[in-house]
């Protein structure tokens, strides 16, 4: 059963009993949000994360989601990447073709993945270079607050660290103000090098969605939705805030459970 959304602080919680109820939910959300973009704009200019992230988005892929999308307007990002051969376990390229782009008929060239070729410094100029182009070709909107790209929507996972994207809490990349796309060589995390939207990108989309799951994620869940004080360091997944769009957390009950005032009944 799914349960009950809920605002907290101009965010919208969405909690629900498992990840078959989440990924239902989630793809009606992206449907929607697809079909009123291509209305407006006559695209759809969607950017993913990679992880488990993926997997939940698959209910995309099967009836009635398969037959009713608009596919053919569809342009693929991604918010982050790892900077190796896209025929590499660790690519978020990889794993988004397997599970999904497979599976849907999405122009190919319209999903924009990295040059997995070059220096992850170059990496993020030249991923840039292209949002830049398709932003002054009108794909990609742009924001009337600061002039960022403005996504249609980006989804974003979370790490128990509270990461999103390639933004981990205190690296230098995280207060990044100036680059559309930025990179790391030194992240916490394997593999090392990799390419990331920055913050204000993040929260210049039109839409941003947050999915969670499980219990190892409640503590970082807990701190980034309820920003528990001065004591605590702000979590990335806690500044996801868009300045002139929606923001919805989608989480199963196990990573919804210490967040302050979580509702668990309809």
């Amino acid at each position: 059963m799914a349960l009950s959304g809920y605002k907290k602080d101009g965010r919208e919680l969405r909690v629900f009993e498992n990840a078959d109820e989440l990924s239902c939910n989630l793809a009606d959300y992206i449907a929607e949000l697809s079909e009123a973009s291509i209305k407006e704009r006559g695209v759809f200019a969607i950017a993913l994360s990679g992880g488990s992230l993926v997997t939940l988005i698959g209910k995309l892929c099967e009836a009635p989601y398969n037959k009713t999308v608009d596919w053919a307007k569809w342009y693929i990002f991604w918010v982050d990447e790892r900077v190796v051969a896209k025929s590499h376990a660790d690519s978020n390229y990889k794993l988004v073709k397997e599970c999904f782009l497979s599976k849907v008929p999405i122009v190919h060239g319209h999903v924009h993945s990295i040059n997995d070729s070059v220096t992850a410094e170059q990496a993020a100029e030249d991923y840039e270079f292209v949002i830049r182009q398709l932003v002054k070709a009108r794909v990609i909107s742009v924001s009337e607050i600061n002039d960022c790209p403005k996504f249609d929507l980006i989804l974003l996972g979370m790490g128990p660290d509270g990461h999103v994207a390639s933004l981990f809490p205190n690296h230098s990349v995280f207060n990044e103000k100036d680059q559309w796309v930025t990179f790391i060589t030194d992240s916490p995390k394997p593999p090392p090098e990799r390419i990331t939207f920055t913050l204000p990108v993040i929260n210049s989309a039109s839409n941003v969605a947050v999915v969670v799951t499980g219990a190892g994620k409640a503590e970082a869940a807990h701190l980034a939705v309820d920003e528990v004080g001065p004591d605590y360091p702000a979590l990335p997944a806690g500044m996801v805030r868009p300045i002139n769009g929606d923001l919805v957390w989608f989480l199963d009950i196990a990573a919804a459970s210490k967040i302050e005032g979580a509702k668990f009944s309809e």
